[in-house]
């Protein structure tokens, strides 16, 4: 089971307690403003944002908040000037770590960073000892019941590049710039999308063997994800299906 999409279904699981909190909320609107200052308005030609707006519709940000952070991101309304940083860093066992942020206050978010990996078991890493692990993808999921056959129609003559049996789901993979369209796509003809959300997915991966192990790594992953600063961690981890299970128990 590839860490990566493992951990991306926890998290679509997870939302629903984060969206009760507004925590989750607050993030998705920062990806708004931020995708929108560095692409434009208009969704149609700004896939970033495109993806970022469904993004926050899938998870009931009202249109109207929406909107406003569009605004603020082309100027048309006032805003913070967010900050675009990535942290590279280790988990316990060798694990590489991607953590993206949006932040107003580099100081502080460097601090948060360094201090959750630190009092985990991690440790940053100097830039570039770790992003070139990872490539930039569009991930599409889609629940299993759907027949491979009917996934992989739809979603390859739109763009995408792989599908994958991901256990619960099919984790369909697309370029970036492609990830709108392969989701409109596959909605076309019926096939419901869980998620769909751009991610840095890992070029190899490190398997983890040890219920233990995998605790600490989801404890500190999901330490840093609570961070008002953090948009996103992605791993390198490979962890089985049960041992997940197990762990998550």
């Amino acid at each position: 089971m590839s860490g990566h999409s493992k951990w991306a279904t926890i998290k679509h699981k997870k939302g629903a307690a984060d969206v009760k909190r507004g925590k989750l909320f607050a993030k998705l609107i920062k990806q708004v403003e931020v995708a929108a200052r560095t692409g434009g308005g208009d969704p149609d030609s700004n896939p970033t944002l495109r993806t970022m707006f469904q993004k926050a519709r899938d998870h009931s940000v009202p249109l109207d908040t929406i909107e406003r952070a569009v605004k603020r991101g082309t100027g048309e309304l006032e805003g913070v000037n967010y900050e675009t940083i990535t942290y590279e860093g280790y988990a316990p066992g060798g694990i590489a770590l991607l953590i993206e942020c949006l932040t107003d206050n580099r100081n502080r978010t460097s601090g948060d960073v360094r201090s959750t990996l630190s009092k985990n078991g991690g440790s940053l890493a100097e830039p570039g000892a770790v992003s070139w692990q990872f490539e930039r993808k569009g991930v599409v999921l889609v629940p299993t019941s759907v027949e491979e056959d009917e996934v992989m129609l739809a979603a390859l003559d739109a763009g995408a590049e792989d599908i994958v049996d991901e256990g619960e789901m099919w984790r369909v993979t697309t370029p970036p710039s492609e990830l709108p369209m392969v989701r409109e796509a596959l909605e076309a003809v019926g096939i419901a999308v869980e998620s769909a959300d751009l991610a840095m997915l890992p070029t190899s991966t490190v398997e983890v063997t040890d219920v233990g192990a995998v605790k600490q790594l989801m404890k500190l992953m999901d330490l840093l994800d609570d961070l008002d600063d953090v948009q996103d961690v992605h791993g390198n981890m490979d962890v089985a299906d049960d041992l997940m299970d197990e762990a998550s128990a």
